[in-house]
């Protein structure tokens, strides 16, 4: 006999096979004949309810059954006369697999904050919320794979271990084997990286844009998506030192067709967690954010308005609002500027493109102007950018002069520069933080709730 998800189960209808049914045990009440145990599997946000009749079964294990035990148990699904759920399973046979101890078990029934099971993320997604949280990363996960592969893209993995700073900020963590109480020196005093385990400064990457792009420049569309990490000392809501990037990068696209691309895979990503986690989405529209769904529905069906940066600031500087922080041309976007324009003055999405080329990286494409670069930031409601983006520089010469002028050794982006010399065509891409989405998309307040084990200043815990 096969074992269903509970999730299935809840939707089966009741007939004399039995079925079997295996999970942890949220809650327990137990009186002189009967016991009701409310079972979870992580499958839904729904629990499967048990009923033991003890005029005919007498389970020993079931003394031992409290809140956190896992338990398998096998009987009769038949039609629930209880208001909350459609079926209960009836059981003839009960074994508790794994005992939990009511004395220290973390997770009883009441609520936690979020600080708390923060401290216990290996237990924390046994609660509604953070099963929730998981099952919508889970699908936004499927469905970022989903609109690439339905659209022609190749998925591309790029390194983890990099010697190309590729945002030039020089927040990296530094990979090495050497001995930190040994260092070898060389004659100045520096360390001597030729002992090193590659013989070369190296790091952790912080995007995998620069490389996804080499397989543009073969197989056209592509994509990568995988884990990033800055050392960024920003002990904020919404900082991670490690998290995933999803980055495409497309061959033969300007501007205008990269802001199309990123629009089109923004709505499809929202349609489908609205469409594929409606229990999950309900859940967060009543306890985490209310009005959520109307939310994500109103980007979904709304026209992104596209604007230059000169033409932000001069919206900004005639608002008449007095923002925390004041803004002037050459400098950069704040979320409040970013809220004020989704929220207040356009009402809906905004693409924000042409940015000062002294506040975007290297490798964007600089404008006739000198001054602006073919930059693009995607801006939503309620949170603000969401996605950055930009037609990257494809000649050699100004490629170079920016390589230069950002303080970067030539060296290290040899081959990024081989590409603008060997068939160079106009590409573009852009990059969108996957904790950001999930973050969006479920109303969460602190990105550390949004990934599985968080990484951020002075904490490596599980």
């Amino acid at each position: 006999m096969s074992t269903k998800k509970i999730k299935e189960i809840l939707v089966t209808t009741p007939s004399d096979q039995a079925v079997i049914v295996q999970g942890w045990c949220r809650t327990k009440r137990d009186s002189k004949n009967h016991a009701f145990l409310e079972l979870n599997d992580g499958s839904s946000l729904k629990n499967i309810q048990i009923f033991i009749d003890k005029s005919k079964h007498d389970f020993e294990d079931l003394s031992k059954i409290s809140t956190g035990a896992s338990v398998w148990t096998k009987g009769l699904l038949v039609e629930s006369p209880g208001q909350n759920q459609a079926v209960e399973l009836h059981a003839d046979e009960l074994a508790i697999i794994g005992e939990a101890p009511a004395a220290d078990y973390p997770l009883q029934k009441k609520r936690h904050s979020f600080e708390f099971l923060r401290d216990i993320a290996h237990l924390r997604t046994r609660t509604n919320t953070f099963g929730a949280v998981m099952r919508v990363r889970n699908a936004l996960s499927y469905a970022v794979h989903q609109y690439f592969q339905n659209n022609s893209f190749q998925y591309v993995h790029t390194p983890i271990i990099t010697a190309s700073d590729c945002e030039g900020a020089g927040e990296m963590f530094q990979v090495t084997t050497m001995d930190l109480n040994k260092l070898p020196l060389t004659e100045d005093k520096q360390i001597d990286y030729s002992h090193d385990f590659f013989g070369k400064e190296a790091h952790l990457t912080v995007s995998g844009q620069l490389n996804v792009e080499t397989y543009a420049m073969a197989l056209g569309d592509v994509y990568t998506f995988g884990p990033t990490f800055r050392a960024e000392n920003s002990n904020t809501s919404r900082h991670l030192a490690e998290f995933w990037m999803i980055e495409p990068e497309m061959s033969f696209c300007d501007i205008e067709g990269n802001m199309d691309r990123a629009e089109d895979f923004l709505k499809f990503v929202l349609s489908y967690v609205l469409e594929n986690c409606q229990e999950d989405m309900a859940f967060f529209n009543q306890w985490i954010e209310k009005g959520i769904i109307d939310n994500l529905k109103s980007v979904i069906n709304s026209e992104f308005h596209r604007i230059s940066y000169t033409e932000a600031i001069d919206q900004l500087l005639a608002s008449g609002k007095k923002f925390e922080f004041p803004i002037k041309w050459g400098e950069d976007l704040q979320s409040e500027h970013e809220k004020y324009l989704t929220e207040e003055l356009y009402k809906g999405p905004v693409i924000v493109t042409d940015y000062p080329k002294e506040i975007k990286a290297f490798y964007m494409k600089l404008n006739d102007d000198n001054k602006t670069v073919r930059a693009m930031d995607v801006l939503v409601p309620r949170l603000g950018e969401i996605i950055g983006g930009s037609e990257r520089e494809w000649d050699y010469d100004k490629l170079l002069s920016r390589i230069k002028a950002a303080g970067l050794n030539e060296e290290d982006y040899w081959w990024y520069l081989d590409l603008r010399k060997y068939g160079s065509v106009p590409h573009s891409g852009f990059g969108l933080g996957f904790e950001r989405l999930v973050q969006y998309v479920t109303g969460m307040q602190n990105i550390r709730d949004v990934i599985p084990f968080p990484r951020y200043p002075g904490n490596a815990e599980f």
